[in-house]
C-alpha cells in the first residue's frame, strides 16, 4: 500500500523536531518546566495520600461500616479511572497544554466543594469528581516531559519532577498526625482538602504559558508551529547550540494514529497494562490500607498515624534514589529489581507484629515503591508513538486507578477475615508477575529517541 505524502512529511517533521530537542543541553528552561510539572505532581500526590488518611479523620459516624471505609478510600481512585480513560486521551486531540489547564481547574474547584460536604454520600460523590481531574494529571506530566526533554536525560528529569511530587506523602501524613482535630472552628480534614485545592489553583496560574509539545504539533501535521515551538526553546539556550547529531527517521506510517490493540503495539499495550495493574498493588494498594492494617494489628489510631508518617519518610528517599539510578541502569532492569523488593518488604510488613520491624519494613516498602512507581511513569510513555502516547499511557494507567478503587473493597473484608500476613503475601505474588513480564518482554529505552524505540 502506498504511503501518504502527508504521513511522510509528518514523520520527517517528528524526526527533525526530535533531533533538535535531543541536542539541547539541560538549562534553565528545562528546569523551570520540570519544577512546574513537579509542583503539580506534588498536589496530585497530596490528594492521593489523603485517601487512606481521611478514613481516620472524617467524622466517625460516616465510617462505622467496612463499606463506608472502602468508599472513602476508593472514591478518588474511581474518579481517576474515568479521568485517565476519558480526560487524558483528549490531549492527543486538543494538545497537552490545554488539557493541563482543564484538569487542574477541575480538581481544584471540586476539592473546595468537598470541604463543605454535609455527609458521607455527598463527600464520596465529590471525591469521585475530584479524581477525574487527578487521573489526567500524572499521565499528562509523563507524556509532556518525555516529549520535551533530551533523550539522554529523559528518565532523570522525570524523576526530579516526581521527587518533588513524592514530598507530598510525608507532608500529608505528618499534617494528618499532628494537626489539631479542630483548628479555628474547622476540622483538620477540611483544612487538608483546602490546602490541596489552593495549591492546585496556584499551579494552574503558573502553567498558563507553558509551551505546547513540539512533538505533538508535528504529529498532527502542524510543521510550522512545531518548528516555531522548538525555535522558542532553542532561544532560551545561551551561546552556540550544539550541532544536530545523526538521528533515525520515524518509520513511515507511524506518524499516523496507531491502534493500541493491533500489531505492532498490541504487545506493548498488554505489557503496560500488566505494569500498571500489578505495580499499583504496591504503590497505592499497600499504602492505602496501611493505617487500617496497623489498627487491625492492635495499634491505636494515634500510633497508626505515627507509624504511617515515619514510613512516609521513605518516599523522598526513594525519589532521590530514582534520580540517581534511572539513567545509570536500564529502566527495565530497575523496574524488575524494585518490584521484587516491593514484594519482599510488603510481605514482611503484613506478617510483622513488632513496632520496630513494622517501621523498618514500611520504610523499605515505601522506598522501593517510589522507585518502582517513578520508573513506571518514565517507562510507559517511551513504549508508544507520539500520535497516541497520551491515549496509550492514559488507558493503560487507568488500570492502576481501577485496581486502586477496587482494592479496599476486596482487601478490607479479607484483612478482617484472615489478617494482614496472608493478604500481603498474595499481593506480593501478583507484583512478582509484573517483574517477570518486564524482564522477559520489556524493551530497552535509555537514551533512545522517542518514536524509534
Amino acid at each position: 500500500m502506498a504511503t501518504s505524502p502527508m504521513l511522510d512529511d509528518s514523520a520527517r517533521t517528528i524526526s527533525e523536531v526530535a533531533a533538535r530537542l535531543d541536542r539541547l543541553p539541560v538549562g534553565p528552561w528545562h528546569r523551570r518546566v520540570v519544577a512546574l510539572m513537579g509542583i503539580g505532581t506534588y498536589f496530585n500526590f497530596f490528594e492521593v495520600g489523603l485517601g487512606s488518611l481521611l478514613v481516620t479523620l472524617v467524622p466517625a459516624v460516616w465510617v462505622t461500616a467496612t463499606l463506608a471505609k472502602a468508599l472513602v478510600i476508593g472514591s478518588a481512585f474511581a474518579g481517576e479511572l474515568l479521568g485517565a480513560l476519558f480526560l487524558a486521551p483528549l490531549s492527543d486531540r486538543f494538545g497537552r497544554r490545554k488539557m493541563f489547564q482543564v484538569n487542574l481547574l477541575a480538581y481544584s474547584g471540586l476539592s473546595v466543594l468537598c470541604i463543605f460536604a454535609p455527609g458521607l454520600a455527598v463527600f464520596v460523590a465529590l471525591r469521585v469528581l475530584v479524581g477525574i481531574g487527578l487521573g489526567a494529571e500524572l499521565v499528562l506530566v509523563d507524556t509532556y516531559l518525555s516529549e520535551l526533554v533530551p533523550a539522554r536525560r529523559r528518565g532523570r528529569l522525570l524523576g526530579v519532577a516526581y521527587f518533588i511530587g513524592w514530598l507530598a506523602l510525608p507532608t500529608s501524613a505528618l499534617l494528618a498526625a499532628f494537626l489539631p482535630h479542630t483548628l479555628l472552628g474547622m476540622q483538620s480534614w477540611r483544612w487538608l482538602l483546602l490546602f490541596s485545592a489552593l495549591g492546585a489553583l496556584v499551579v494552574w496560574f503558573t502553567r498558563r504559558r507553558i509551551t505546547e509539545s513540539p512533538r505533538w504539533l508535528a504529529a498532527r501535521g502542524s510543521r510550522a508551529e512545531a518548528l516555531a515551538a522548538v525555535a522558542n526553546i532553542e532561544a532560551t539556550v545561551p551561546g552556540d547550540l550544539p550541532s544536530i547529531v545523526e538521528h533515525k527517521m520515524v518509520p513511515t506510517g507511524e506518524a499516523s494514529r496507531p491502534r493500541l490493540l493491533r500489531r505492532p503495539l498490541l504487545g506493548r499495550t498488554v505489557l503496560a497494562c500488566v505494569i500498571w495493574a500489578c505495580q499499583t498493588i504496591g504503590v497505592l494498594g499497600f499504602s492505602s490500607i496501611a493505617p487500617l492494617v496497623l489498627v487491625h494489628k492492635g495499634f491505636s489510631v494515634v500510633h497508626s498515624l505515627a507509624f504511617t508518617a515515619v514510613g512516609a519518610c521513605g518516599y523522598p528517599f526513594g525519589a532521590a534514589l530514582t534520580v540517581w539510578i534511572i539513567e545509570r541502569f536500564q529502566r527495565k532492569s530497575v523496574l524488575v529489581v524494585s518490584s521484587v523488593l516491593v514484594a519482599v518488604s510488603g510481605a514482611v510488613f503484613g506478617l510483622a507484629s513488632t513496632g520496630w520491624l513494622i517501621m523498618v519494613a514500611g520504610l523499605a516498602l515505601n522506598v522501593s515503591n517510589v522507585v518502582m512507581g517513578n520508573v513506571s511513569h518514565s517507562y510507559t510513555p517511551e513504549l508508544f508513538p507520539t500520535a497516541a502516547r497520551t491515549t496509550a499511557a492514559g488507558r493503560t494507567y487507568s488500570l492502576s486507578r481501577l485496581v486502586s478503587a477496587v482494592f479496599p473493597f476486596v482487601t478490607l473484608p479479607v484483612l478482617y477475615a484472615v489478617g494482614a500476613g496472608p493478604l500481603f503475601t498474595v499481593c506480593a505474588a501478583l507484583i512478582l508477575v509484573m517483574s517477570v513480564s518486564v524482564a522477559v518482554f520489556g524493551p530497552r529505552t535509555n537514551s533512545r529517541q522517542l518514536d524509534t524505540i
